[in-house]
This record gives structure tokens, C-alpha cells and sequence, in this order.
């Protein structure tokens, strides 16, 4: 039988995902994990493997991040509202950051997707929970005329999708006072839907 942990789990997946994110993979190290988690690295690797394991726990743990969005999108509201309040609160979120960390799907498709297939399978999953959910916000707006009804609706999620991980990219390297170029280009976005 197996021994249960002797430690808060949701807080060490707290902290092991907030390394990572600030980090990267590459540029975390067992000690950054051990630091971050306060476990000894016994205690870390017993539990989750190796550093692959404690990463993927990282990337699981941000799906939770990406539905806490979808469920924000399925509030009372208009849709096309709700969209635009998607993108400026990750925009927002993103500039205010005391450290532009951007997305952690995002990061880790870009530094460790294209050589490891079970990290871009991951990063897929984070993307597509996002996605269907913003297919089904551009749906409700199509039955309700706000959203060009003949369009696709799982091309124009993507498409939305787009747009914002390229605002979050945007996001690390422009400043607060770029606000308006940002809220440009949501409203440009969400113009293209109508």
C-alpha cells in the first residue's frame, strides 16, 4: 500500500508550476524546485519521478488556469463581450506582471515542444481547452446574430486564439503605457468577427 504524502500537494503543484513558469525548463533547476517547494529532493522525486514528471504536474496544473478563462467566457453576457473581456484581462494581467512571465503553455511550446513530443501534447491540451471553449462563446454569439453566423466557428476560435497568445507575447515586452496599441488590436480582432 502506498504511503500517503506527508505534505500540502495543491501547494508544492503551486509552486513547482510558478518555478517553471519564471523560469522555464532549462532554467530550473532540482535546487530551484527543492527552494520553491520546501521538500528535499528525495521527498520531490519520490513523488513525482524527475524533473519530466514535475513539469508535466506543471503543465497539468496550468489547465486549470486556462479553464478558469473558459468558465469566465460562459458568464451571463453578451459574447462578444465576454471575448473582449477575455483578452483584456490577460492582456492586463500580462502587463502588470511584476515579471513578464507570458503564458506557460506558450513558453513551453516554444522551448521544449518541437524535441519533445509529450510537452507539445500537453501544451496542445492547455491550448485546446481555451479554444473550445472560445468555439462555443462564438457560437452563442452567432445564434444570436452578434457573430457572423455563415463563418466557421472553430476557425474563427482559432483564429481569436491566435490573437491572443500573440498578445501575450506582445504583453512581456511592452510596458503598462502600451495599453492602447493592445486594446487596438482586440478591438481590430473582435471587429473581424461581425
Amino acid at each position: 500500500m502506498a504511503r500517503p504524502r506527508e505534505f500540502d500537494e495543491e501547494r508544492v503543484l503551486d509552486a513547482v508550476m510558478e518555478t517553471f513558469w519564471r523560469n522555464g525548463y532549462e532554467g530550473t533547476s532540482a535546487q530551484d524546485l527543492v527552494d520553491a517547494t520546501g521538500l528535499g529532493r528525495g521527498s520531490l522525486y519520490a513523488a513525482y519521478a524527475n524533473k519530466d514528471g514535475l513539469f508535466e504536474q506543471a503543465l497539468l496544473r496550468y489547465h486549470k488556469r486556462a479553464q478558469a478563462h473558459v468558465d469566465k467566457l460562459r458568464q451571463e453576457g453578451l459574447p462578444i463581450e465576454r471575448l473582449r473581456e477575455l483578452m483584456t484581462d490577460i492582456v492586463e494581467a500580462d502587463l502588470t506582471a511584476p515579471q513578464k512571465r507570458g503564458c506557460l503553455a506558450t513558453n513551453s511550446a516554444v522551448e521544449m515542444a518541437g524535441r519533445d513530443p509529450h510537452v507539445a501534447d500537453l501544451v496542445r491540451q492547455n491550448f485546446d481547452i481555451l479554444v473550445r471553449g472560445i468555439e462555443q462563446t462564438i457560437r452563442r454569439g452567432q445564434a444570436a446574430n452578434e457573430i457572423r453566423p455563415e463563418a466557421d466557428a472553430a476557425v474563427l476560435a482559432l483564429f481569436l486564439f491566435n490573437a491572443v497568445q500573440g498578445l501575450r507575447v506582445l504583453a512581456k515586452t511592452l510596458q503598462p503605457k502600451d495599453r492602447p496599441k493592445l486594446a487596438a488590436v482586440i478591438d481590430q480582432t473582435l471587429a473581424s468577427l461581425t
